[in-house]
């Protein structure tokens, strides 16, 4: 993306008040978040070893950790986020578990080649447009073994108007009837609509074939989310 656009994102997620509610927020606008956790476990699992390394891409916050962390207790994680803030939060989020994480900053760059036995990569994606988007998915695909599992949800719905329109409302909508206030979703819909490069699922699933993944199966489908299981 443009270093202003990826920068903006990176001093959003560096901002200690975005990280201290952090973990309140993917809950709130996400339908099915912990189950989300729960299926990407359950769709890795069923082509990884008991001693797994799994590769995390977007692993600031933790919550996705402490959750893959909790239901496999054999797995390691190498996780990857360009926010040390944030990876100080996964750290605390996993609390006893975190021995078993190294933590990086960076991008998928920054990742150990591996190999890795599986990787996952979720509410992270939309932040890249579609050419940095493939490149990172293909960064994702050389580092793990032939055949391991990739799991990958991020915000992907129709974008012709007016369709986009409709869908972004329904997420603020999502946002209100979950607690958020109705200013804050609604900032929320207008920040989303004027700066997260979103493409359709069909162009996220396209993105996954051009970077070299086979088997892309949609899991996941809520509101404005979408989740894709695919492997390498």
């Amino acid at each position: 993306m443009p270093i202003n656009t990826k920068q903006s994102f990176l001093n959003m997620f560096s901002d200690p008040a975005v990280v201290a509610h952090y973990a309140d927020g993917p809950p709130r606008f996400t339908p099915g978040f912990e189950a989300l956790h729960r299926m990407t476990t359950i769709l890795l699992a069923e082509s990884t070893p008991p001693d797994a390394h799994v590769l995390v891409l977007g692993a600031g916050g933790g919550l996705e950790l402490r959750s893959l962390a909790q239901a496999q207790s054999g797995w390691r994680f190498t996780g990857v986020d360009p926010a040390r803030p944030m990876l100080d939060l996964a750290r605390r989020i996993m609390g006893d578990q975190a021995a078993r994480a190294t933590l990086i900053e960076g991008y998928v760059e920054s990742a150990p080649e591996g190999p890795y036995d599986a990787a996952t990569c979720l509410l992270t994606l939309h932040f890249l447009p579609r050419v940095a988007r493939v490149d990172t998915l293909r960064q994702l695909h050389r580092r793990l073994r032939p055949g391991a599992p990739l799991v990958v949800a991020h915000a992907s719905f129709p974008q012709h108007e007016p369709d986009r329109a409709r869908w972004l409302e329904r997420y603020a909508a999502y946002a209100v009837a979950s607690g958020v206030e109705p200013q804050q979703a609604e900032q929320a819909r207008a920040a989303v609509a004027s700066t997260v490069p979103l493409l359709t699922p069909e162009d996220d699933e396209a993105c996954l074939l051009a970077a070299g993944f086979q088997a892309v199966e949609l899991f996941f489908a809520a509101f404005t989310w979408r989740g894709w299981s695919a492997r390498a």
